[in-house]
């Protein structure tokens, strides 16, 4: 069985029943439809306040798309790009490639133009399929890339150089073009997070994709009865991933538009979710919004939501004790993986073991862990060492970079470039990445640890502790400071409230400034490296 047949079978059994909602805050409210009845009367809503398909609709849309790409030559082996902001489109437009036995490679929606055309070019794409927000980008590049390939727009008042999507999948067929496709094919290409120069491609085959789907609904249960919140973009793994639960269960999922608190307590209060995956910043704003009396808890409908996740970052316990505070009737979950590991769920910490907060898991369902030294042999539990993984979700391959392959694929074995230590009780920590680890006198310095440390000072919103150049030690460890709204910390404080940790971990440098962080939530320490180490973003790519 593959993910395609899933869906099919949830057109058999469910077809009636609304599978997607696409609510885009930001968007004047038009009118509350399905997508089915807005084709009927507007050929592209692409400015609905609401929209929502059924599962039927859903299958047929991926349908009308497949038949379109097999009628323009499109087969098993092509590939097709998805360049689109979440959107209602984006889910079906991807099962249409899959279903024509093509790979699907989503691309980031944070991609200048070069990018773009690097990986569309690397990828060896076929097809571009892109939206509104990037046609500019398109524009830029489109005599490099045009005549090699076609392009699809998804919107309306479609640019000259490429063909309107909706307009051509209306006159296809929506039957299934019934491409038979094994668990071994190639399924996807996916693009690493690329904050430390241009990201590499990873080919995942359609074992991949299904195995996470069985691993999302094991270790969160789905049922036919939750609602999901999907808010990170749909062109990474963990978003996906996480949707895939909802997928395997036929459960319907809320495709939100926008990160505000308010923004996301009325989405989970009107659509009735029960199962929400947040990043780090999004659950601190939350609480702080809270916190503030910005917003109030009892103005929203609330109850039914069973279960708030997170991912994508180390999460730091300080933020989940005083969640638990706020939530004391929500479960708890972290799951952590690599896009190398087709996202979420390689490691599980489990609703029931809140108690180990701090810690990432044990091997999720259907995986093996194991943490080495430089020689891939074991470490004693205690010690740290680097965390590799083995399972059915593991990447064929770096795409087209054998070298890159061969350094983190050994014997079966994915080398994360995690650094990690098992507890007592064989629990998962981990300490940091391999290339962020600071060597300062001899010594090792673990960032995360640090930044956990100072993220437990109540004025904190955000930390990010990098390695600066000294020409004593080495390196100095320097810790980038975001505060909360309207609060005022002075250095000495900060270095007053480190006093706490030992003498060798305390930062030696404290700058206030905003953090940036990627679209999964990950803080970008190579852009925090060439602001405050003089350090480009080519030369960061060997640091991290």
């Amino acid at each position: 069985m593959t993910i395609v047949d899933v869906l099919e079978q949830n057109a058999r059994s469910y077809s009636d029943e609304v599978a997607l909602v696409e609510i885009n805050p930001e968007e004047k409210e038009v009118k509350r439809t399905s997508w089915m009845e807005a084709d009927l009367v507007e050929p592209n809503p692409m400015h609905s306040y609401r929209r929502e398909i059924t599962w039927q609709v859903f299958d047929e849309k991926a349908n009308r798309f497949a038949n379109l790409l097999i009628k323009r030559g499109i087969k098993k082996g092509n590939k097709v790009a998805i360049l689109l902001m979440n959107c209602i489109e984006w889910l079906p437009i991807y099962f249409g490639i899959l279903k024509t036995g093509a790979l699907a490679v989503p691309l980031n929606f944070r991609y200048a133009a070069d990018e773009i055309e690097y990986c569309v070019n690397l990828a060896e794409a076929d097809v571009l399929v892109f939206g509104p927000s990037f046609v500019d980008r398109v524009q830029t590049i489109v005599d490099s890339i045009a005549p090699n390939r076609m392009l699809f727009y998804v919107g309306e008042n479609c640019p000259a150089y490429a063909e309107s999507y909706n307009e051509l999948t209306a006159n296809c067929p929506s039957v299934s073009p019934h491409i038979r496709i094994d668990q071994k094919d190639d399924a996807a290409i996916y693009f690493s997070s690329g904050t430390t120069g241009f990201p590499k491609a990873i080919l995942h085959n359609h074992e991949s994709l299904i195995h996470s789907a069985r691993v999302e609904q094991n270790h969160h249960s789905q049922n036919k009865d939750d609602i999901f919140l999907c808010i990170p973009p749909l062109y990474h793994t963990g978003a996906k991933m996480h949707w895939f639960g909802s997928l395997i269960s036929g459960s319907k999922a809320v495709l939100l538009k926008g990160t505000k608190p308010k923004t996301i307590l009325e989405a989970v209060s009107k659509e009735k979710c029960t199962i929400v995956w947040l990043l780090v910043p999004w659950a601190q704003d939350i609480l702080e919004a809270l916190d503030s009396g910005e917003l109030k808890k009892e103005d929203y409908c609330l109850d039914q939501w069973r279960l708030m996740h997170i991912g994508a970052q180390p999460v730091p316990p300080s933020l989940i004790k005083r969640w638990k505070e706020v939530f004391p009737n929500h479960d708890y979950d972290t799951n952590y993986g690599l896009s190398e590991s087709i996202g979420p769920g390689a490691v599980h910490l489990g609703i029931e073991n809140i108690h180990k907060v701090g810690a990432i898991g044990k091997a999720g369902y259907g995986w093996e862990t194991r943490i080495v030294d430089e020689n891939g042999n074991d470490v004693k539990q205690g010690d740290v060492g680097e965390l590799i993984l083995k399972g059915p979700g593991v990447m064929k391959c770096y795409y087209h970079d054998k070298k890159a392959t061969e350094e983190v694929l050994k014997d079966g074995w994915l080398y994360t470039g995690d650094m990690a230590v098992e507890d007592e009780d064989g629990f998962i920590m981990l300490v940091d990445r391999k290339k962020d680890v600071i060597i300062s006198g001899g010594e090792n310095l673990y960032p995360v640890e640090i930044e956990n440390f100072i993220r437990n000072h109540e004025a904190i919103h955000d930390v990010a502790v990098i390695g600066m150049p000294d020409p004593r030690l080495g390196e100095i460890a320097a810790a980038i400071i975001e505060l909360k709204p309207n609060m005022i910390v002075t250095e000495e404080e900060i270095n007053d409230f480190c006093l706490g940790m030992p003498r060798y971990k305390r930062p030696r440098k404290i700058i206030f400034a905003d953090i940036p962080r990627n679209p999964t939530g990950k803080i970008e320490k190579p852009k925090l490296r060439e602001i405050y180490c003089g350090v480009s973003l080519v030369e960061a790519q060997n640091k991290g």
